[in-house]
C-alpha cells in the first residue's frame, strides 16, 4: 500500500502563470462572441436569471428555466451553473463579454488545479505538459468560448477538488471526507457528469491507496496477512469507511437526482439521437461507433462542429460498413492500454496509465448511451472532463519516448512543440466561428451538410434578421436533407407566410401535421409529440383563421393543440 497521502505539491507561481498565459493567449478572442446556440436559451430567454425571479426557481427549474415537472423539461438539473449566470446578470445584464471572460477565468482555474492533481500521479514534468495540451486542445472551444460551456468547467473544477480530498481522507480525518461530499455534490449540480468522480475515486482507491497488483494478487494478500494486526486492522477500517463514503454518497445524491426528475427520464426525439430508436445489431453497431468518433475528436480535433444531432453519422446497419473497422480498432487499443497498465512492473508507469484511463473513459460513460439514452449523438463539450485523462495519457507516452531515445529528445521537443502550437492556433481560430449565430452554424455546415439542424439554425439566424428569401432556402434546404424534419416543414411554412405566399404556407403545415407520430393503442397520443412539434396546429390555426369561411376549422385545430397540452 501506498505510505504518503499528504497534500500533493502545491502548484508553483511560476507554472501557475504560465498556464494562465496560456488560456489568456488562446482565448482572449472570445470576449468579442456574441451569445450564440444554446447560450440564448439558457441566458437570453432564461427568467430564472432576472431578479424579478424568485431565488428559489433556480433550484425547482431545470437549466433552461423549466419546471422539473413538466413534459418538455430536458430534466437538466445544474443549480450552481444557473446561479453563476444570475450573478452575471446582476452585474451586466445581458453584456455578453462578461459571461465570456468568466468562462475563460474558469478554464484557467481548471488548468491549474489539473496540473496540482497530476502531480498526484506523475513527475512535475509530465504534469506541464499534459497542462499545457489540456489548456490548448481544440476540443474544448465548445466549453470554454460557448457559454453554457460553464456547465463543463465549474463541474470540472469540483470534480478535481473532489479527488484531492478523497486523496486527503486517506490519511484520515472527517473534515477531509465533508469537503469530500460537498465537492461531489457541487460537481453534479453543475453539471450531471460530476458524479463519475466517486468512480474516479474508487479506482485511485483500488490502484494506488491499495496498491492492487493485477500481476500478481496473491503477494498482495500475503503482505496484507504479514503485516501487523493492529495496523491490518486499521487499514481496513479505513478502506470500509471510504467504501461506505462512496456509496453512500453516490446513493443519496442518485436519490435527490431522481427526486428532483419527479422520477422520470426525459423526452428525446429520434432526430436527436437516431441511433437509441433503433433496434439491435443497428443500435449497438452505431453507438460503439460513436466512441471511436469520440476517440478521434480528441486525437485529430481538426472537423469541429457545433451539432452532431440527426443525420451527422448515418446509422450503421451492417456489418460489412468500413466503420466497424474503426470500432474495433478503437477498443481494441483502449484495451490494450488498458492491459499495459494493469500489468506494468513498473508502478508509476502503472498508476498513470491506470488513472489516465479512469478519468477518461469514467467521465464519458453518462454520454455513452449505455444506462439511458441522451439528446445527442456526439457532443465536443462532453469531452472536457474525459480529455483530462487523454492529456495525462499522451504525457505520459511522450514521457517514456523520451527516456527510451535519449538520441531523438531534440525531435521528440520539436513535435512536441509542433503538437502544443498547432492545438493553440486551432483552438484560437474556432473561436470566430462561434462569434455569432450565423457563423456558427455556417462553420458546422463546412464540416458536415448530413445535418438538418445546422440548415434550420443558419435559418433561424438570417430570419431574426428579416431576410426571409435566403432564410427560405436554407430551411427547403434542411427539408431535403431530412424529409421527415417535422420542424424544418413548420419553418418553411412560417417563412412562406412571412413571404405572403399563404396557399404554399398551408401547404407546408399540412405536410409537418402528416409526420406527426400517429398514436399507439394504449399510449396517450400528446406524449409521442415533441412540444415544440406543437406549434404546427397553432400555425395552420393563426393562417387558416384569416378566411372568416373557415374559422371552425381553425377552431378544431386550436383545440387539438389544447387537448395534447392543457397548459
Amino acid at each position: 500500500m501506498a505510505k504518503n497521502f499528504s497534500s500533493p505539491p502545491s502548484v508553483p507561481w511560476g507554472v501557475a502563470l504560465i498556464l494562465i498565459g496560456v488560456c489568456v493567449v488562446t482565448y482572449w478572442n472570445c470576449l468579442t462572441c456574441d451569445f450564440v446556440f444554446d447560450d440564448v436559451s439558457a441566458i437570453k430567454e432564461n427568467r430564472d436569471l432576472r431578479p424579478y425571479s424568485p431565488l428559489m426557481n433556480i433550484f425547482r427549474h431545470d437549466f433552461w428555466g423549466t419546471p422539473m415537472d413538466k413534459e418538455q423539461s430536458h430534466k437538466s438539473y445544474r443549480p450552481i451553473c444557473v446561479l453563476s449566470f444570475r450573478l452575471n446578470y446582476l452585474i451586466h445584464a445581458l453584456q455578453p463579454m462578461g459571461y465570456h471572460l468568466v468562462n475563460l477565468i474558469l478554464h484557467a482555474v481548471v488548468c491549474v488545479l489539473y496540473y496540482r492533481l497530476s502531480r498526484v500521479f506523475v513527475g512535475s514534468k509530465v504534469s506541464l505538459i499534459a497542462s499545457i495540451l489540456f489548456a490548448v486542445h481544440p476540443v474544448h472551444t465548445e466549453a470554454v468560448t460557448g457559454v453554457v460551456g460553464r456547465a463543463e468547467l465549474l463541474s470540472s473544477i469540483f470534480f478535481i477538488l473532489a479527488i484531492l480530498s478523497y486523496r486527503e481522507s486517506v490519511a484520515g480525518g472527517w473534515i477531509a471526507q465533508c469537503k469530500f461530499v460537498i465537492y461531489v455534490s457541487l460537481a453534479m449540480f453543475s453539471k450531471e457528469q460530476g458524479i463519475t468522480v466517486l468512480g474516479v475515486c474508487f479506482a485511485y482507491e483500488v490502484f494506488m491507496v491499495q496498491g492492487f497488483d493485477f500481476e500478481n494478487p496473491k503477494q498482495i494478500l500475503q503482505d496484507a496477512l504479514k503485516s501487523r494486526r493492529g495496523h491490518q486492522i486499521y487499514a481496513w477500517r479505513g478502506l470500509t469507511i471510504r467504501t461506505m463514503l462512496l456509496t453512500t454518497t453516490g446513493l443519496a445524491l442518485l436519490t435527490a437526482r431522481f427526486y428532483v426528475m419527479g422520477s422520470t427520464l426525459p423526452i428525446f426525439t429520434n432526430f436527436d439521437n437516431p441511433a437509441s430508436y433503433e433496434e439491435a445489431p443497428i443500435k449497438h453497431m452505431t453507438l460503439s461507433y460513436l466512441i471511436a468518433v469520440n476517440t478521434w475528436l480528441l486525437l485529430s480535433p481538426v472537423d469541429l462542429c457545433c451539432d452532431w444531432t440527426m443525420g451527422t453519422i448515418p446509422l450503421i446497419k451492417s456489418f460489412g460498413d468500413y466503420r466497424n473497422l474503426a470500432t474495433l480498432v478503437t477498443f481494441v487499443t483502449l484495451g490494450h492500454l488498458g492491459l499495459v497498465g494493469l500489468f506494468s512492473a513498473n508502478r508509476k508507469h502503472r498508476n498513470a496509465i491506470l488513472m489516465g484511463m479512469s478519468l477518461l473513459a469514467l467521465p464519458f460513460l453518462p454520454a455513452s448511451n449505455l444506462f439511458f439514452p441522451v439528446g445527442f449523438v456526439v457532443a465536443e463539450r462532453i469531452l472536457y472532463i474525459p480529455s483530462m485523462g487523454f492529456c495525462l495519457l499522451v504525457a505520459q507516452g511522450y514521457h517514456l519516448l523520451y527516456l527510451s531515445f535519449p538520441s531523438q529528445k531534440t525531435l521528440l521537443n520539436v513535435g512536441l512543440s509542433c503538437l502544443l502550437l498547432t492545438h493553440g492556433v486551432k483552438s484560437f481560430l474556432r473561436n470566430y466561428d462561434w462569434s455569432d449565430e450565423t457563423s456558427v452554424f455556417v462553420s458546422g455546415l463546412k464540416v458536415n451538410r448530413n445535418n438538418a439542424k445546422l440548415f434550420n439554425n443558419v435559418g433561424h439566424a438570417l430570419e431574426g434578421q428579416k431576410d426571409y428569401p435566403r432564410a427560405l432556402t436554407y430551411f427547403l434546404a434542411a427539408t431535403k436533407v431530412q424529409p421527415d424534419d417535422i420542424g424544418a416543414h413548420i419553418n418553411v411554412g412560417r417563412t412562406w407566410n412571412n413571404l405572403n405566399e399563404y396557399q404554399r404556407a398551408e401547404d407546408s403545415y399540412l405536410l409537418a401535421k402528416s409526420l406527426l407520430p400517429k398514436a399507439r393503442p394504449g399510449q396517450r397520443y400528446q406524449t409521442r409529440i415533441a412540444p415544440q412539434h406543437l406549434s404546427v396546429f397553432l400555425n395552420l390555426a393563426n393562417l387558416i383563421s384569416k378566411d372568416n369561411t373557415r374559422l371552425e376549422e381553425a377552431d378544431t385545430l386550436y383545440k387539438q393543440a389544447i387537448s395534447m397540452r392543457s397548459e
